[in-house]
């Protein structure tokens, strides 16, 4: 009985030559995308998002640095993440994990570049999950549509903006304001730097309304900074602290945790006192469990030592992670140069979490999620 090809190469083996021939193809048409295109007619079992980085001439390892580059290395990106997405985008069995929106931008102005990395040509993040599209996440389609529209609009000849800078104009108004490094408490030997951004507020004295990008955008760099802590975190729960943080623990536990269970908080607060309400959720965990508990955001209420003594009690010997995504700031200047300088600092010490990661800082009066989630 005659062995399939495909079970004879060796796969390292297949994906230089496949890298060689991507090359010749560019050198061919002049162009990454005619040359993906040509390479997935040529061979139709390799993924878009794969033809593209063969079209690069790039390998896995390469193609992380190339997209480590295009985010002024702010990103640790290695070549198993690059595996990882294309798996998910060449099987239907559950392997491999998606490549988020944030991340699709940048692969596409990493492969804009071509082989020689000096390229301007115009690639867009759609293309590359041309046939994986609808195993995207709901936002990360929705968002890909409103990417593709608005540079469809834009004038012919003019050249494509810079990924990040896209983004972050995408991501409600232009909310996202600049990254810089903050140290948080983490676990022992663990890296305790998060990458942070800041939340300007062009409305000072109102609440900051979000949309779904740029809260999709704190939870996908939420997820960057639990990959990056130096150690590997696995969970038995993520619990949310009201409905923002339900969305949030929900996103968390899918993307990040292998779809584990998830928990709820709902919080009936008053002037003095905080209780929960019977709606509140807890799934059976084994002892000791080890859980990440999600709020939208962390002022001056103790609100999140209120919920960590509820889960110490429900759970005992609980090792509980905190994953905020707005934190407010004592002063004006929200780019902060200690974590102390945030006003739920001590709250947040005081809770002894096993390690803090949050998404961005924010003045008062606070943020307003999409939809006005609570």
């Amino acid at each position: 009985m005659s062995v399939p090809k495909s079970q004879t190469t060796n796969p390292q083996a297949r994906g230089r030559k496949l890298a060689r021939i991507g090359t010749k193809l560019w050198e061919e048409f002049k162009s990454v995308k005619s040359a993906a295109r040509e390479l997935v007619n040529q061979h139709p079992d390799i993924p878009s998002l794969q033809a593209y980085r063969y079209a690069c001439g790039l390998s896995q390892d390469q193609a992380a640095a190339r997209y480590n580059e295009v985010t002024g290395h702010t990103t640790g990106l290695g070549g198993t993440s690059i595996n990882a997405w294309e798996t998910w985008a060449r099987l239907r069995g559950g392997s491999g994990s998606p490549p988020s929106f944030s991340s699709l931008l940048i692969l596409a102005a990493a492969y804009s570049s071509g082989p020689l990395g000096i390229s301007e040509e115009q690639v867009s993040p759609l293309d590359l999950v041309a046939e994986a599209y609808e195993r995207l996440a709901p936002e990360d389609q929705i968002s890909l549509k409103r990417h593709t529209n608005t540079a469809a609009s834009r004038v012919p000849g003019t050249r494509m903006a810079d990924s990040l800078t896209e983004l972050r104009q995408l991501s409600s108004g232009d909310v996202i304001g600049s990254d810089f490094i903050l140290e948080a408490p983490t676990m022992e030997y663990g890296n305790p730097e998060r990458l942070v951004y800041s939340l300007p507020n062009p409305k000072p004295g109102q609440l900051l309304n979000l949309g779904w990008l740029s809260f999709g955008y704190g939870i996908d760099r939420l997820i960057q900074q639990i990959k990056n802590v130096g150690q590997r975190v696995d969970v038995d729960a993520c619990f949310g602290i009201n409905e923002a943080g339900l969305i949030m623990a929900t996103f968390l536990a899918s993307a990040q945790f292998g779809r584990c269970p998830i928990g709820y908080l709902k919080c009936n607060k008053s002037r003095d006192f905080i209780a929960f309400d019977q709606a509140s959720a807890y799934p059976h965990l084994p002892e000791a469990p080890s859980i990440v508990l999600c709020d939208v955001e962390v002022k001056n209420a103790d609100v999140v030592g209120f919920a960590t003594q509820e889960i110490r009690n429900r759970y005992p010997g609980a090792e509980i992670y905190f994953a905020v995504f707005g934190a407010m700031a004592k002063e004006r200047d929200l780019a902060v140069s200690s974590f102390d300088d945030l006003a739920g600092a001590g709250i947040m010490r005081a809770a002894d979490f096993k390690a803090v990661f949050l998404a961005a800082t924010m003045s008062p009066p606070g943020i307003e999620p999409p939809l006005e989630l609570r």
